[in-house]
């Protein structure tokens, strides 16, 4: 109704808006998958795509219809938001008082996060708070599993890492076995899994609050054929980059020098995979993740989860192999046919066609948690739900609100005042319950 109230200027601004998106993802598609002219011409596309739209509405003078639908689509978007987060309010990981541990035993990396370590003076602080801190030497290949079930066989009665998102698993899944109380430390790069907890990562030191009293989580730990995960399983594309022996001195260089063999080459290593019951074939990219991450309205995948004891995987397939379907998952999601997000309990990952994964037969090029790995097929990701308790403190900075997807036919039924019947995901938490 709005574009008509418009008139033809807001029909040509949606038309160029659209127009200009499918060109541009062309364009990224091209600059990906290709090197040498074709790169740059995709280059060029990428830009121009949106500048010429740009001109197109000066030209045409249009920057006030433009801005009118795009703050009145903004708007609509807010407002569905909220109405679906009041009917379908997401249940908050429940948290409850804990006492501070007698004999905590920390582990932590020096290196990780360029030094964050002892740039926030966490040993001292670690033990100033009762903790025993056990340094990690990288100059030698260290089990730090190992080292953990040693800590617990002398008393230690609560875990802890301070480093990456690579080396909380390990820990994380000693202290599952003896059901101890585990402690996240934010003192890597990025740190996934301490952002889905709230723990403030910009201070890594004050996550040790916790352990003068802070309060306990219950969440779902990953396994991938017999080994731990607290955040992602990746396979094809993603696990290919990382296998690379470049890629941690020169990220960026080694996924543009890689990435044309992986998206469009020949003879390119890719994956099939079921979820539960559902066959997903010849994909380049699968993501399997310790509870799914958040929607978008583009490419299926937010930043963060909502939960992590939600007591399902996430899984993500992608298979794009030419223009028309990069497009095709730019403008439509998780509705094209090259993108596939969907949960799982189990989910067992194969090369496609059967076969074994490249330089060692029935072998797979696996990322876990970012760290590569090569595991013999069939790789099975399963879950344990709340098998792991992870002590947090109070005051949890990064909490989010969640942000539930835009379902227009959820919002249509709103908003003829159809009963509301609550969420799956409600519904589950009762169940467990």
């Amino acid at each position: 109704m709005l574009l008509f109230a418009l008139g033809e200027g807001g029909l040509l601004v949606v038309a160029a808006g659209v127009l200009g998106l499918v060109v541009w993802a062309a364009g990224v598609w091209w600059f990906l998958a290709y090197r040498g002219a074709v790169r740059v011409f995709g280059l060029l596309v990428a830009v121009a795509a949106p500048v010429a739209v740009l001109v197109l509405f000066a030209h045409h003078r249009l920057w006030l219809t433009a801005l009118v639908i795009v703050l009145c689509w903004g708007a609509a978007l807010v407002l569905a938001r909220a109405a679906l987060r009041r009917a379908d309010p997401e249940p908050p990981m429940r948290a409850v008082a804990a006492p501070g541990p007698q004999r905590p035993v920390l582990f932590m990396n020096p290196r990780s996060g360029g030094g964050k370590v002892g740039r926030f003076g966490l040993v001292e602080r670690a033990e100033e708070h009762g903790a025993r801190v056990v340094l990690l030497d990288h100059s030698a290949r260290t089990d730090v599993a190992a080292l953990a079930r040693t800590a617990v066989a002398e008393g230690a009665d609560l875990l802890g890492v301070a480093g990456g998102d690579g080396s909380l698993a390990p820990v994380a899944a000693v202290a599952a076995e003896h059901d101890l109380p585990f402690l996240v430390v934010p003192a890597g790069t990025r740190n996934h899994f301490a952002l889905d907890l709230g723990l403030d990562r910009a201070d890594p030191s004050r996550t040790l609050a916790a352990l003068t009293g802070g309060e306990e989580l219950r969440v779902d730990l990953g396994e991938v054929s017999g080994r731990a995960f607290v955040n992602t399983v990746s396979f094809g594309v993603y696990a290919d980059i990382v296998q690379s022996p470049g890629y941690r001195e020169d990220k960026v260089g080694t996924v543009l020098a890689l990435l044309p063999e992986l998206l469009a080459g020949e003879g390119v290593q890719r994956v099939d995979a079921r979820a539960d019951a559902t066959v997903l074939t010849d994909r380049q990219a699968l993501l399997v993740s310790n509870n799914p991450y958040g929607s978008t309205e583009g490419l299926g995948l937010g930043d963060r989860r909502p939960q992590l004891d939600g007591g399902e995987l996430g899984v993500l397939g992608i298979r794009v192999d030419g223009v028309a379907e990069a497009a095709d998952v730019v403008l439509r999601g998780t509705r094209s046919t090259g993108l596939r997000a969907l949960t799982a309990q189990r989910v067992e990952v194969t090369a496609a066609g059967g076969e074994g994964g490249g330089a060692g037969a029935g072998e797979l090029p696996v990322a876990v948690d970012g760290d590569a790995l090569r595991m013999p097929v069939p790789v099975v990701c399963t879950l344990h739900p709340r098998a792991l308790r992870v002590l947090v403190p109070r005051d949890r900075p990064g909490l989010p609100a969640p942000v539930p997807t835009v379902n227009w036919r959820r919002l249509a039924a709103l908003a003829f005042g159809r009963a509301d019947r609550g969420s799956d995901r409600t519904s589950r938490e009762q169940s467990r319950d």
